[in-house]
């Protein structure tokens, strides 16, 4: 019965972190984009140049375009992703009505409100890191806003691409074609350009912040000390290469070491406990994969296979 109870209340719980997702991600939208004639890219971007072309709202062409988008969500990720996408996508389209709506005016960056900056550049960036927030909570949760999230997310799934790589190639064009809009000039593609970046190195840094990794190189002559700490201590491996010394010719054992960045304050924090005259080198590892770190992902055919092999 407890075990009924916990998975309800994780199920609560993960549906009320997408629902938080949904409403940060739509007021970076109505609240500073939209009523600054700035777009984003993705299938959002797409409806906001249809919407400022016809005058016809945002949330009909985007429950519109989204609706085949929901079939092809359940069948790449299967109908948990299919159920929480289906939510994400109807919560974001009443929101889109509702904070887009004239009661919602004060919420707008427009001045005269609370939150106008008189600044567009300032607008454009607060609406790009808005979205990764709240796409990167919904992302946690294995849920998606639709659109071209669900092609990010197949990407991902099988390939080491971060998510915001991929956004930028979808949202370089999307955004351009605000210019075929009488009334905006380039300087409306710039900004977009800056929500752009802004969404993307949010999302990246929001997502795999914690996942990055760093390489170090421990010289110490107490090497043995050093490497019990992070083997046992830490629970990371760690292995002893032997080098030579040019200057004093004499060979001596270097620890390399893999953590996540996170950790390397302990690590060096350690290391000067140890040995204060420890020599340690340290350089970013943007992919480390194998066993506590990533899963290697080889493709879409391998994985294939292995769903055919595991059925059989």
């Amino acid at each position: 019965m407890k075990e009924k109870t916990r998975k309800i209340l994780f199920l609560i719980w993960e549906y009320l972190v997408i629902s938080i997702g949904c409403a940060i991600f739509v007021m970076g939208w109505t609240s500073f984009m939209l009523p600054n004639g700035i777009i984003d890219g993705g299938l959002t971007g797409v409806c906001a140049v249809l919407s400022m072309a016809t005058g016809i709202p945002v949330d009909v062409y985007y429950i519109s375009l989204q609706a085949v988008l929901i079939i092809l969500a359940v069948w790449i990720m299967g109908t948990s992703f299919g159920a929480k996408t289906l939510y994400a996508i109807l919560l974001t389209t009443v929101l889109f009505r509702v904070l887009g709506s004239e009661s919602f005016h004060f919420l707008q960056a427009v001045p005269g409100e609370f939150l106008y900056v008189d600044q567009r550049i300032l607008i454009a960036m607060i609406g790009g890191l808005m979205e990764a927030i709240g796409i990167g909570l919904i992302f946690q949760r294995g849920g998606s806003t639709g659109g071209t999230d669900i092609f990010v997310l197949l990407v991902n799934k099988f390939w080491p691409i971060s998510p915001g790589r991929v956004y930028i190639y979808i949202d370089l064009v999307v955004i351009a074609s605000i210019l075929l809009i009488p009334g905006h000039t380039f300087s409306d593609v710039i900004l977009g350009y800056v929500t752009m970046f802004t969404f993307s190195f949010g999302l990246d840094f929001f997502l795999m912040g914690r996942k990055s990794s760093v390489q170090l190189l421990i010289f110490s002559s107490r090497h043995a000390e050093i490497a019990d700490y992070i083997n046992q201590r830490m629970d990371r491996g760690v292995t002893v290469l032997k080098a030579v010394g040019w200057y004093s010719k004499e060979e001596k054992d270097v620890l390399l070491v893999l953590v996540r960045k996170f950790q390397l304050g302990e690590v060096t924090k350690a290391v000067k406990a140890i040995d204060p005259k420890a020599f340690v080198s340290v350089v970013t590892a943007n992919d480390v994969y194998g066993e506590g770190f990533d899963e290697i992902k080889a493709g879409i055919e391998s994985a294939r296979k292995k769903k055919i092999e595991t059925k059989s």
